[in-house]
């Protein structure tokens, strides 16, 4: 990261992220993103599920096209994310509640979803999830990309730093001022040869978009982006692989041909993120900053925590576990396991309420839930606790 966007972050303390106290009542705070937020996969997916609000059951109810959330039994299709979601939302509220905090908490989520395909309403008429963040005032939203989106041009299958830049800002203008628009996105990108480069038609370019008022904007709003993480199916070579439509969980399975590898090691993924995100942070004063959710997992790689190395088998078709690390991900290599998502509800829960996440004690309900013993807890709140810079610990890598 060059010195003036390190210096940039660094302004972005966890009191701005933070914010300053909410008014009395339950803070309502939504979570805009996709599988990264809701979990992908039990124990996580359903964690919690009856204290938050799963704003995309209903869309899913009239059409579950393009998800893996269609009714049992549906032949050829996916039934292993069955909604309502609780996710990583329904951790942070187990551990608000146990904070002693009143948070009303809600997530607008799909799977593969970006912010453009959030903001445009690009997944049918049913799923009209720019119009989630348009239902109430919030007092915090969150902005979580699709995962690989923010990385520089080719550094990633869905790499679109353009795009990324593009519909961040469309959302905090949205969400704070909230003014009908109409626009095509040559416009957006300044030409039709930069919206080009996004990978979008000289016709998709030129498509006018309407978009009606937010009419509950607000500009009291605390916007935050969540910076992704690392995935290590893009660093180590490994067989092409699909989910088991037949299974619980719809668990990897390996196909011929191998997968592209963008990246030498999970650090330079992880440094790519964190200039990206907080870059967007820090050229506008209309987000109160970036949860340093990948540098979080970064960090417990490089304190031998977790698991760093050594993903897959020797075939490259299974996925392996390092004997006395912790595996911040799941099976497929690119969603975050328990821990994973352990870890991101704590660095979210430390940035968003001001709480050290070290506060929750080694026997936090939410751990016990999810099955994680008391000393992983405890590591894994102090790893967040040392990234959000209310513990010392050793700099960033």
């Amino acid at each position: 990261m060059n010195p003036r966007l390190l210096a940039l972050a660094a302004a972005l303390s966890l009191a701005t992220l933070a914010g300053p106290a909410l008014a009395a009542g339950p803070a309502r705070i939504l979570f805009v993103g996709n599988s990264f937020t809701f979990g992908r996969a039990d124990p996580v997916l359903s964690y919690n599920a009856a204290a938050v609000h799963d704003l995309t059951a209903g869309f899913n109810a009239v059409s579950a096209a393009g998800t893996n959330s269609h009714p049992a039994g549906t032949p050829g299709r996916g039934s292993f994310e069955p909604h309502p979601w609780g996710g990583v939302p329904g951790i942070f509220k187990k551990m608000t509640d146990a904070a002693g905090l009143d948070y009303d908490v809600s997530l607008s989520t799909r799977n593969g979803a970006s912010l453009r395909g959030h903001f445009l309403n690009l997944y049918g008429a049913a799923w009209d999830l720019r119009g989630n963040v348009a239902s109430q005032a919030w007092d915090i939203v969150v902005l979580q990309e699709q995962s690989d989106a923010a990385l520089p041009p080719g550094r990633g299958r869905n790499a679109n730093p353009a795009a990324w830049r593009a519909y961040a800002h469309q959302f905090e203008h949205f969400i704070h001022d909230g003014a009908a628009q109409s626009f095509t996105e040559t416009r957006l990108f300044g030409s039709l040869a930069a919206c080009r480069a996004t990978g979008l038609s000289q016709g998709g370019c030129d498509t006018r978009r309407d978009i009606p008022a937010n009419p509950h904007a607000s500009a009291a709003t605390r916007i935050v982006l969540e910076q992704t993480w690392a995935r290590p199916d893009m660093v180590e070579a490994h067989r092409v692989t699909r989910p088991d439509l037949a299974t619980s969980d719809g668990r990897p399975v390996a196909e011929a041909g191998h997968a592209a590898r963008y990246y030498a090691d999970l650090a330079g993924m992880t440094a790519d993120l964190r200039e990206a995100f907080h870059a967007v942070a820090a050229g506008n004063p209309g987000f109160a900053g970036a949860v340093p959710v990948g540098d979080a997992f970064q960090r417990a790689v490089d304190q031998g925590l977790a698991q760093g190395s050594g993903f897959y088998g020797a075939d490259g078709s299974t996925a392996t576990s390092a004997p006395g690390q912790l595996d911040l991900w799941w099976l497929d290599r690119l969603h975050a396991s328990k821990y994973g998502s352990y870890l991101s509800a704590l660095t979210l829960f430390g940035a968003i309420t001001g709480r050290d996440p070290l506060s929750l004690g080694a026997h936090e309900q939410a751990a016990i839930d999810l099955g994680i013993d008391a000393a992983a807890a405890r590591a894994l709140q102090r790893v967040a606790s040392e990234q959000l810079g209310l513990t010392p610990g050793p700099p960033q890598r």
